[in-house]
């Protein structure tokens, strides 16, 4: 326990003065004063900081700033742009060997001798090995980091009531599950027996695209510390070189990536979430090699639909139907103000269009921030699939710097039938109208022949009842006192007081109302 206040207190002091900047940023001097005003280069030079501190924290801290970076609704853009460098390899050192742990999940089975390191994160390292004579890639998670995670976690949590006090009141709906999320998506990522099932089921669903190469995994081998796969090379997908060695263009390679991803995500329902440079290769053959499925996520089948139903509502600039998928996705708290959140949707839909160089991170924050008025979150799910479509942009760009990542998802719906189903559901909308109306309309023509008919005689009368048993005139003083009262109203704009002639006007009115009727 002592172990654990200390590194409490060993946190404490390092995120402490980032603590108290955020917090005067809102109240210059911490309990009283005004708001200031912060420099852009500041802030810069602030997250910069941030993403250092992070690093020397270690593992937890890394992975939370990671998923941080991904959530504009708790994060403003200075910080994520700079906690997305965090997504980069980064050693840690445990101070134990991990070959021990190879030697306590498999036995015998590998060949010691054989071990061969090749990376390392800040999760696991990866090494090439010798099973059966067969070369295989194991991905060994760093000897005692889980007590270690489990422990930041804990401190975590305990740190994010504060976080709280210094928030914008409109984050609490965010921060509130913060620290859950954060565990579900580091533990996740620690399960390697997880992993290799998500490997397993990715590789199924490409199993017949010879464009895209998924490692084979032996589940039956791996366990929770050690994931054994198949050893594939390939050159980093950036590598201009090594593409036209391959024989694929660049832009060839962009428009593949946006594919494979979108498949993965709004066809298949589970995909790969960590596309960056880094797990991406490209093999001698011009195949797509992915890597590092620990970063991976299932949808259900309602989620997935409630996804394609976001993206109807989107090309229908369908206000109502958005609202609706937002709180079915849990992003939107269901209390929000029905009627704010589709007057500031409509206004980010206007901001956004008409722009020839919008892009898909553009569309995020565009409507992320909007929404920062109201109580709203991201949910893990959605966080990584919205992750999936900011880093493959931007793997795209850099292979393509003209790729237009928001036309290729309109083609993609196209082409897969997502916008077809749409239209097909917007005729039969118009048909059942039609349907519907048939029959008045049929009978529209000879019902106005005989309006005009008896409008020509003069037979044609309207008539009212009165069923008030009040005299007629005090309906009039009804009116005036209502008259009055607008009239009133109007005039408090003027610099002379003519409003209080007309409350007193409204007032006799209606007291002589009030006696008549």
């Amino acid at each position: 326990m002592r172990g654990f206040y200390r590194r409490f207190l060993q946190v404490v002091v390092r995120l402490l003065p980032f603590a108290v900047a955020f917090a005067r940023d809102q109240r210059r001097f911490l309990l009283f004063g005004g708001a200031r005003q912060v420099h852009e280069a500041v802030h810069e030079e602030r997250a910069e900081r941030l993403v250092e501190t992070l690093l020397q924290l270690g593992a937890a801290f890394i992975k939370a700033g990671q998923v941080l970076s991904t959530r504009p609704d708790i994060v403003p853009p200075i910080y994520a742009e700079a906690l997305s460098t965090l997504q980069d390899e980064v050693p840690e050192d445990s101070g134990q060997d991990p070959a021990v742990v190879v030697e306590e999940e498999l036995g015998d089975a590998v060949d010691s001798g054989s071990l061969t390191p090749i990376a390392g994160g800040s999760l696991a390292y990866v090494y090439t090995a010798a099973i059966e004579g067969e070369e295989v890639a194991l991905k060994v998670r760093r000897p005692g980091l889980k007590p270690r995670i489990a422990r930041d976690l804990r401190i975590i949590r305990k740190l994010v009531p504060f976080v709280g006090l210094i928030a914008d009141v409109r984050q609490e709906y965010s921060i509130r599950n913060i620290a859950d999320d954060f565990e579900r998506i580091i533990f996740d990522e620690l399960d390697f027996e997880r992993e290799a099932r998500m490997m397993r089921l990715i590789g199924e669903n490409f199993a017949d695209d010879e464009r895209v190469y998924i490692p084979d995994v032996d589940e039956e081998r791996t366990t929770e510390r050690v994931l054994v796969m198949e050893y594939a090379e390939g050159e980093r997908v950036t590598d201009t070189e090594a593409l036209r060695e391959a024989g694929v263009d660049p832009e060839e390679m962009a428009e593949r990536i946006a594919d494979i991803y979108l498949s993965m995500g709004l066809e298949h329902g589970v995909f790969h979430a960590d596309p960056h440079p880094g797990n991406l290769s490209v093999m001698d053959d011009g195949t797509l090699l992915i890597y590092d499925y620990g970063m991976s996520e299932e949808l259900a089948p309602e989620t997935q639909q409630r996804i394609i139903d976001l993206y109807r509502s989107l090309a229908r600039r369908d206000t109502d139907g958005l609202i609706d998928a937002l709180i079915a996705l849990d992003v939107l708290a269901p209390e929000a103000d029905r009627g704010e959140v589709r007057r500031v949707l409509e206004l980010a839909m206007e901001n956004l269009e008409g722009r020839s160089d919008i892009d898909w991170r553009d569309i995020i924050t565009e409507l992320f921030t909007m929404l920062h008025d109201f109580p709203f979150r991201i949910p893990p799910n959605v966080m990584l699939l919205l992750r999936v479509g900011t880093v493959t942009e931007g793997v795209c760009r850099q292979l393509d710097p003209e790729f237009d990542f928001v036309a290729f998802i309109r083609s993609f719906l196209v082409e897969h039938g997502l916008f077809r189903e749409e239209l097909q559901e917007l005729a039969r909308e118009v048909r059942n109208d039609l349907r519907a109306s048939a029959p008045v309309l049929a009978r529209l023509p000879a019902r106005t022949d005989r309006l005009f008919d008896r409008l020509e005689r003069g037979e044609l009368r309207i008539k009212t009842e009165h069923t008030d048993a009040s005299p007629r005139y005090a309906l009039g003083y009804a009116i005036l006192a209502g008259a009055l009262v607008v009239a009133s109203a109007l005039l408090t704009f003027h610099e002379r007081p003519y409003e209080l002639v007309g409350l007193v006007g409204a007032a006799v009115f209606l007291v002589l109302f009030l006696r008549h009727r």
